[in-house]
């Protein structure tokens, strides 16, 4: 006679397949746990890396701003060293960017734009002056304008077109038309152009707007603020390049 066992199944067979199930479902999670650190930990590194990749462009941004600077600094230099070997003397104004042309070496008279007769080889030596200096290699790399800029003192002047501004801005245009047009010594200054091929040189008038003698209370006064300045600017970072960092910054940072 064959013997049934009524038993029913023991406590491991009945745990056994529990903690089977139990345990694949821990090895899913713990595995899925890892790949996410892992996809972290990548996160991180890339997040550092372009962290460190945007520091380094700020830093070569400065950097480069920095030697422009100096550049710049070094062609003003140059420019009033070679016209005083000329005898020839003129001031570096507002931190290195303007050549001021003091009214004892070029002046106007009340009035009137045209070059004065006996300043013509005056205006002639710093037309050639300024033509070396920018001619020397590799300088137009960075030197993105120079502005002729024509001034006038506080007197209102109502016989030409727009007063003052009309008369400032003339005195800018004889500057320029003597150097390029008659007599033209400097005509190559019509080709000059800078690294993104635009005219290096442009003229502007700014009236009484930026005098040099605030108090006119003598006509010594008025005579200096009738005058030319060459303002130099040079090609830095665009604003777009500065804000591409910067955006690039913020996003990676955050």
């Amino acid at each position: 006679m064959r013997l049934i066992n009524k038993k029913g199944p023991t406590p491991q067979e009945v745990e056994n397949p529990y903690w089977v199930s139990f345990s694949d479902i821990m090895a899913g999670l713990l595995a899925i746990f890892i790949l996410t650190l892992v996809t972290l930990m990548i996160q991180l590194y890339q997040q550092i890396a372009d962290q460190k990749d945007v520091k380094r462009k700020v830093e070569n941004a400065l950097s480069e701003m920095s030697q422009i600077d100096e550049k710049r600094k070094d062609l003003l230099v140059e420019i009033k060293d070679s016209l005083q070997k000329r005898g020839i003397y003129v001031e570096i104004q507002e931190n290195y960017s303007v050549i001021r042309i003091p009214d004892d070496q070029l002046y106007f008279k009340s009035g009137k734009h045209n070059v004065p007769k006996k300043l013509e080889k005056l205006v002639d030596q710093l037309g050639t002056v300024l033509e070396e200096a920018l001619n020397k290699k590799g300088r137009m790399e960075y030197v993105d304008t120079i502005f002729i800029e024509g001034h006038t003192d506080s007197r209102p002047f109502n016989k030409q077109e727009m007063g003052n501004w009309g008369l400032s801005s003339y005195r800018a245009i004889a500057i320029w038309k003597f150097w390029t047009e008659e007599p033209g010594n400097q005509i190559s200054f019509t080709k000059l152009k800078n690294k993104n091929n635009k005219n290096v040189f442009s003229v502007s008038g700014y009236a009484d707007t930026r005098r040099v003698e605030i108090e006119e209370n003598s006509e010594l006064k008025r005579k200096k603020n009738r005058r030319i300045d060459l303002r130099f600017t040079m090609k830095i970072p665009v604003a777009e390049d500065l804000k591409n960092i910067l955006d690039e910054f913020k996003r990676t940072g955050s």
